[in-house]
């Protein structure tokens, strides 16, 4: 079982950057394939980028693609997130996610879910 937890959220001018973090418990977080979602009010989740679980590949939501970066380092049990030239629509709640084994854009393939962390860009 993994437990997760994001940190790193907070309220930025619109341009600005920010770099979430997700924190995981257990000694297998490496045979994970790990997400990124958001959720903006009334909106569904959806899709921002995942990461495999030995961090060599990579894929991103077109909306994100060249502002945002994820990376992982298996042998702290974290996952991140590079988020620059932020825009007001990029604001949401981000949660990170983690699956065994393969990834998925779909939030439904994923087993385990942190609390999540609010991000707000000011236009």
């Amino acid at each position: 079982q993994v437990q997760l937890v994001e940190s790193g959220g907070g309220l930025v001018q619109a341009g600005g950057s920010l770099r979430l973090s997700c924190a995981a418990s257990g000694r297998t977080f490496s045979s994970y394939a790990m997400g990124w979602f958001r959720q903006a009010p009334g909106k569904e989740r959806e899709f921002v980028a995942r990461i495999s679980w030995g961090g060599s590949i990579t894929y991103y939501a077109d909306s994100v693609k060249g502002r945002f970066t994820i990376s992982r380092d298996n042998a702290k049990n974290m996952m991140y997130l590079q988020m620059n030239s932020l825009k007001p629509e990029d604001t949401a709640i981000y949660y990170c996610a983690a699956v065994r084994n393969s990834g998925s854009d779909y939030y439904t393939a994923y087993d385990y879910w942190g609390q999540g962390t609010q991000v707000t860009v000011s236009s």
